[in-house]
């Protein structure tokens, strides 16, 4: 896993290259948004049981499909492990927000996602809706907190 800081050293060492503009930027901006990237995790993290009930719920009331006979979410060891999914993404979402770097999610949730969900037969339309009913439940949450701009919380999800 690595942060902003740590991907972008380790391209400018790759390229034997001193750092230029473009990463002293990059590197004021990491820091300059750092408060706000705690901030906003603070609050998921105090939260995030019930966000991921919330969503659940949401997910769940517009696509009732899911929790009925046949659906995916059927019987409770089904529905509790869609929450658990939306759980870890939920904290992997968190490590790589405090990060500044997406790269966490991409190693340890996003690669072989949907080959584990295709080979179990579970529907990605509807995980991605649950993840875009996460998202809008985190932003809300996070300028509950006081942050302004919570535009950052996009590029997680």
């Amino acid at each position: 896993m690595r942060d902003a800081v740590t991907s972008l050293i380790k391209n400018y060492d790759l390229a034997g290259r001193y750092f230029d503009r473009n990463a002293i930027d990059s590197l004021k901006s990491y820091f300059d948004s750092g408060t706000v990237r705690v901030q906003a995790a603070a609050a998921i993290n105090s939260n995030a049981a019930a966000l991921v009930k919330q969503a659940g719920l949401k997910l769940f009331e517009e696509l009732p499909e899911l929790i009925r006979p046949g659906g995916n979410a059927y019987t409770t060891r089904r529905y509790a492990a869609c929450l658990r999914d939306m759980d870890y993404y939920l904290r992997y979402a968190t490590y790589a927000l405090v990060a500044g770097n997406t790269n966490v999610l991409d190693e340890r949730v996003l690669q072989g996602l949907r080959e584990t969900y295709n080979s179990l037969g579970v529907p990605i339309g509807p995980t991605v809706r649950g993840v875009q009913i996460l998202k809008d439940l985190i932003k809300e949450q996070v300028a509950a907190a006081g942050v302004v701009n919570t535009a950052f919380v996009d590029e997680l999800f």
